[in-house]
């Protein structure tokens, strides 16, 4: 119990860490102040370029994958292996070192995803970039992917259902926090 608990609360820890910010002030550039304020690899293209971008989306997967690998690792049963993906998100998105405003939580959950159930991040991921490529609307990109990632959870049959549940709650979360991306005039435009 005692494991499960530190296990879930280093989830959220490790999601917490704000890589955008962080790659941001390396280069001189508060993320927060720039395009859409937010700390994720869309805001970063916008401000630093492709490179960067490509670095805060694969850190902000890895921060997810990484303590849901670790319970994997550990023989944590489905539900607390879905609680760390679960905190791991929700760490991204509220994060307790930013006042609980961060980013979109779409590559967190891609990470979280990717460890636990492989052919939904695979073709959540392929249904974004197509998405993005079709209407160049990140926001419309990112939910059409997390969408297709729930269809695949849940079509699969082989998927816990710890793990499905998860994912609707990540899926939740995501669509709460491109809300007003859609309402933009902008529309989360690329």
């Amino acid at each position: 119990m005692l494991l499960s608990s530190l296990l879930v609360s280093a989830a959220y820890l490790s999601g917490a860490v704000p890589y955008g910010l962080l790659l941001g002030r390396r280069h001189g550039v508060d993320i927060r102040r720039v395009g859409s304020g937010n700390i994720g690899a869309t805001n970063v293209r916008r401000a630093l370029g492709w490179r960067a971008a490509l670095w805060v989306l694969l850190l902000d997967a890895a921060k997810g994958a990484a303590p849901v690998a670790l319970a994997l690792v550990l023989g944590e049963a489905p539900a607390v292996v879905a609680l760390c993906m679960t905190a791991a998100v929700v760490g991204h998105c509220y994060p307790i070192f930013l006042a609980f405003r961060g980013g979109k939580g779409v590559a967190t959950a891609l990470g979280v995803t990717a460890v636990t159930i492989p052919a939904a991040a695979a073709i959540g991921l392929v249904v974004y970039a197509g998405a993005l490529a079709l209407v160049r609307v990140s926001a419309v990109g990112s939910l059409a992917g997390v969408a297709a990632a729930l269809l695949v959870a849940f079509v699969g049959g082989a998927t816990a259902t710890a793990y499905q549940l998860a994912l609707v709650a990540i899926a939740l979360v995501v669509a709460v926090r491109h809300r007003g991306n859609l309402r933009r005039d902008e529309g989360g435009r690329t």
